[in-house]
């Protein structure tokens, strides 16, 4: 190929993936790209002020967002920080729009240019400019830090500040993840911090975070309630119009629900599924949510026996019923998961996968087949830990243990159940010390975040020790081209190994709820279970 012919081919594939053309029309006309049906009616006039009081049911963890894990964390982040990009959803797909960035150039496939917003402030008043960008990505790239996104800036080669206004980042290789890493919500990499902030606080930026966004940290009870106030300095003009956002931590689900029924809150950050049926019956509260870019997953420890043994794995994976999981875990309100990949990633999912033979799902009979060519004969009893109550948008809890627990024991797995909170469950988790533990992955927009951090050999978040350098060789490659078709072909190598190797039996892909009262106008819903409150009004 020519290289005029390469750089038209490259320019149709990042136009497709990176929505580049559309990002830099939204760019120049200062709009915003998330305006679509279903969800709440664009309201003429928003009305300004008031107090928007909200349940928050989910662990956070800390809002420093270089270093949260969290979704209920990655919620709050979103409306106190900025991006270079932020995610935008048209009803139909998720794009990439302008945040801190007002124009994103590519001279060449490795090499992209930044050109910021004017005039932004952090919330301390100092000036959110190209050095404030270089500091913060070399920041989650530090080998000190230890953040758990450092992985999506590791092809990073440099960062030169053309201007005061003007950032260039230099890539050793295509990296197709870029639009996604740079958002300042579901992405944390590209998030911008005040570097002051961060040196006078310490470790404690966590818990005193300032940034550009709409909304600045006013107070913080530990239990009990976290406080946001206006931003009246925000680059948006005109937003955000509430006055103050106040987050009561509660962490019973059914009292959530219970505060947002007597009129004590104005909404759920998110909600376990079985109250969905009641609520939307409910003429007073708006139901948003479906299916998002997620999967649960039974994960076993591939570090010690037995699951050590890929037939035992194998035999688990063909041994759960996914509808029932579906229908009694989730209430319906997911659909059964062959492999990690989930439907919003359009260019990557398989509609047709039920027919494909492809994946995981349930045949007792090969499960049976599989269990008595395992190394352990006999029956089983292996620890499964399961963290207390509801803790997120993938529905943990003992509701899929206690169903997994008996499809397993027609196989001769009889799990011990282990319920311990949640940080005894985190540390346990992370130590490795379990043979079975669920959990769910959400917020991903892209096949690189959904399989890369969690499964490949050695990644912070792949808590059962899975290797296969076929896998990792796969995923590595779909990460540095840009072409769809390639990539979509090395997703598909990379997870038929991943699920034959079994280190993981997927169970299903969630629908993502949040509920609010009807009071509540101009809600625009992203499903990459964020809560933009910066287009919020009350009525």
């Amino acid at each position: 190929m020519s290289g005029h012919d390469h750089k038209a081919a490259l320019a149709a594939a990042l136009a497709t993936r990176f929505s580049r053309r559309g990002l830099l029309q939204a760019a120049g006309a200062g709009l915003l790209s998330a305006t679509a049906a279903g969800m709440a009616p664009a309201m003429a006039a928003p009305k300004k002020g008031g107090t928007l009081t909200l349940a928050w049911v989910e662990a956070i963890d800390t809002l420093d967002p270089h270093l949260t894990a969290s979704a209920g964390s990655i919620k709050i982040i979103n409306n106190v920080f900025n991006g270079l990009l932020k995610v935008a959803f048209d009803g139909k797909t998720v794009s990439f729009a302008p945040d801190l960035a007002s124009k994103w150039d590519m001279p060449d496939e490795k090499t992209h240019i930044f050109k910021l917003r004017p005039g932004v402030k952090f919330h301390n008043g100092d000036a959110c400019d190209a050095e404030a960008v270089k500091w913060s990505l070399e920041r989650v790239k530090s080998a000190a830090l230890k953040s758990p996104h450092a992985w999506k800036l590791e092809q990073l080669d440099g960062i030169d500040i053309v201007d005061p206004l003007t950032v260039r980042l230099r890539f050793k290789k295509p990296f197709a993840f870029l639009p996604v890493a740079l958002t300042g919500s579901t992405g944390r990499a590209g998030t911008i911090v005040s570097r002051r902030a961060v040196e006078a606080a310490g470790t404690g930026f966590g818990r005193a975070p300032v940034g550009t966004g709409p909304f600045k940290l006013a107070g913080w009870k530990e239990n009990d309630s976290i406080e946001l106030v206006r931003n009246p300095d925000y680059f948006q003009a005109g937003q955000p119009y509430l006055d103050r956002v106040v987050i009561k931590l509660i962490k019973e689900p059914s009292a959530a629900v219970a505060a947002l029924m007597s009129g004590q809150v104005d909404g759920l950050s998110v909600c376990p599924f079985q109250f969905i049926p009641q609520l939307r019956k409910n003429p007073a509260v708006q139901v948003f949510g479906q299916v998002e870019g997620n999967y649960a997953f039974l994960g076993m420890n591939n570090k010690r026996a037995p699951f050590n043994d890929a037939a035992l794995r194998q035999a688990v994976s063909f041994a759960i019923d996914r509808q029932v999981i579906v229908q009694q875990s989730y209430f319906g309100e997911a659909i059964p998961a062959y492999t990690c990949i989930s439907p919003p990633m359009t260019q990557f999912y398989d509609p047709a996968i039920a027919k494909s033979g492809r994946g995981q799902f349930f045949d007792l009979a090969r499960a049976r087949a599989l269990r008595a060519k395992s190394k352990v004969q006999g029956e089983i009893t292996p620890s499964y830990i399961v963290t207390e109550g509801f803790t997120g948008s993938g529905g943990l809890g003992t509701r899929n243990a206690q169903l997994i627990a008996p499809m397993l024991a027609q196989i001769g797995i009889k799990p011990k159940i282990e319920l311990v909170d949640r940080a005894i469950w985190l540390q346990r988790r992370n130590a490795g010390d379990f043979d079975l533990y669920d959990e769910a992955w959400v917020a991903d927009l892209d096949p690189d975040e959904t399989i890369t951090p969690e499964w490949s050999t050695g990644r912070p978040w792949n808590f059962v020790g899975y290797s296969n350098p076929k896998f990792d060789q796969a995923v590595q490659a779909a990460s540095d081209t840009t072409h769809v078709a390639s990539r979509r072909k090395l997703y598909v190598e990379a997870e038929d190994l991943l699920m034959a190797d079994a280190p993981l039996a997927v169970l299903a892909h969630m629908k993502v709820f949040k509920i609010l009262s009807k009071k509540v106008q101009g809600f625009e819903y992203v499903p990459a279970d964020l809560l933009n409150l910066h287009t919020v009004s009350l009525a």
